[in-house]
């Protein structure tokens, strides 16, 4: 797929080195509903002194991260943020694990995400995340699989990386490879997997032969799975050809750098040219590992997954606890003297639906150059906020505007 040049013309960006540093901390799934009985979304039931004293010093305001009613996943939600629209910059999930994971991928590569699941006797799935299985056991089912599955294609090869928890990576490379598959993944349980197949409508003979080597691949991982306690089966979803994005480097002058727990952050960060120093064990260490290297990089990314993950298992409560716990990282943030603090999320997780949505979500923009807002950051407040509400890949503009990054356009 050809991509289309740059937003942000090029002579409008300063060189490397001017302007400011810019922290985006990203509250996974930040935005919510009002829940029924308390009657609040868990931003505006969160205790978060921090973000409140330093929105009443910042811009506010809403975002779409790929456009008004579209449910965006956390792939072009993150890409919106890092400035690239997400309609134009598309990518598979499995890319991003793959890169995530720090696997070399190249040109032509198919990255797949699998989630290991949990089959009964007759195939059917009881659970489509085996139980959230321990990265222990997660990657000994890995080796398993690896020593024991042979493609029986020598121009085609596959390799296998345990990611985090359920997920796994899956790579094949050889040529004349497709990705327009549809999900193995019925999202459901008491039925079997979907069987491998070529995407309704669409005629590509590169993907009808990735269907041929997936569906190989999956019968023999069942067949090897069989006499497993739990872990019985693979959910292929998240197809990607690998090709390769623009830098932020390239684009806006910007050495980069992501602090993420899950690889699939690192993955999204490493596909626009990012670093990803460290693989942090917890949100702690990601903090921690930015801390240190704070002066060294012009744009730090740092992820918070909580929200978002609570929101998925419909835990409200578990939504507040984890946003009041990204709140006491405001002071640690500041104090490294970013020019620029951008606190919003790739997209709204409300615990009510137990999945993302496509509401628009919270931002607080925080420069010496902010019009001050309401001294309270939450949904409610964002929407009379400075800022409106705008698509989400504009915001990298602020940013850099705010950092002092970007020249005056025109005469």
């Amino acid at each position: 797929m050809s991509l289309e040049p740059p937003v942000i013309p090029d002579d409008l960006v300063l060189p490397p080195g001017a302007g400011g540093r810019i922290v985006l901390l990203v509250l996974d799934g930040l935005g919510g509903l009002p829940d029924p009985e308390r009657g609040m979304t868990a931003l505006e039931a969160a205790r978060t002194p921090h973000m409140d004293e330093l929105a009443g010093r910042s811009s506010l305001g809403l975002h779409h991260p790929v456009g008004p009613g579209v449910t965006p996943g956390s792939g072009p939600g993150h890409l919106a943020l890092f400035g690239y629209d997400p309609i134009r910059y598309q990518v598979g999930r499995g890319a991003l694990s793959a890169l995530g994971v720090g696997f070399p991928l190249r040109a032509g590569d198919v990255a797949i995400r699998l989630n290991l699941a949990a089959l009964d006797d007759d195939g059917r799935i009881t659970d489509r995340r085996a139980g959230r299985p321990t990265d222990e056991e997660a990657l000994r089912v890995v080796e398993r699989l690896r020593s024991g599955i042979q493609l029986g294609w020598p121009d085609v090869e596959f390799f296998l990386e345990a990611e985090k928890d359920h997920r796994v990576v899956l790579v094949f490379r050889g040529a004349g490879l497709g990705a327009l598959l549809r999900d193995t993944d019925p999202q459901t349980t008491g039925v079997p997997p979907l069987e491998p197949a070529v995407l309704p409508g669409v005629e590509d003979a590169a993907s009808e032969r990735t269907v041929t080597v997936l569906s190989r691949f999956l019968d023999r991982a069942r067949q090897i799975l069989a006499d497993e306690p739990v872990i019985r089966g693979l959910l292929a979803r998240g197809y990607a050809r690998y090709e390769g994005f623009p830098s932020v480097k390239d684009r806006f002058g910007l050495r980069a750098a992501a602090w993420a727990r899950y690889p699939m952050y690192r993955g999204v960060a490493r596909l626009v040219g990012m670093e990803a120093p460290v693989e942090p064990a917890s949100d702690e260490e990601a903090l921690a590992a930015m801390e240190a290297a704070a002066s060294d990089f012009d744009f730090h990314f740092l992820h918070v997954k909580g929200p978002d993950a609570r929101g998925e298992d419909g835990d409200f409560e578990g939504r507040v606890a984890a946003i009041e716990a990204a709140d006491a990282w405001i002071p640690r943030i500041m104090a490294t003297g970013p020019r620029v603090l951008l606190v919003t999320g790739d997209h709204s997780t409300p615990a009510l639906m137990k999945a993302h949505s496509w509401h628009s979500v919270p931002v607080l923009l925080h420069s010496p150059f902010a019009r001050a807002g309401a001294a309270v950051f939450h949904e409610t407040a964002c929407r009379s906020g400075d800022l409106g509400t705008l698509e989400g890949r504009h915001l990298m503009t602020l940013a850099l505007a705010h950092a002092g990054r970007l020249a005056k356009y025109g005469a």
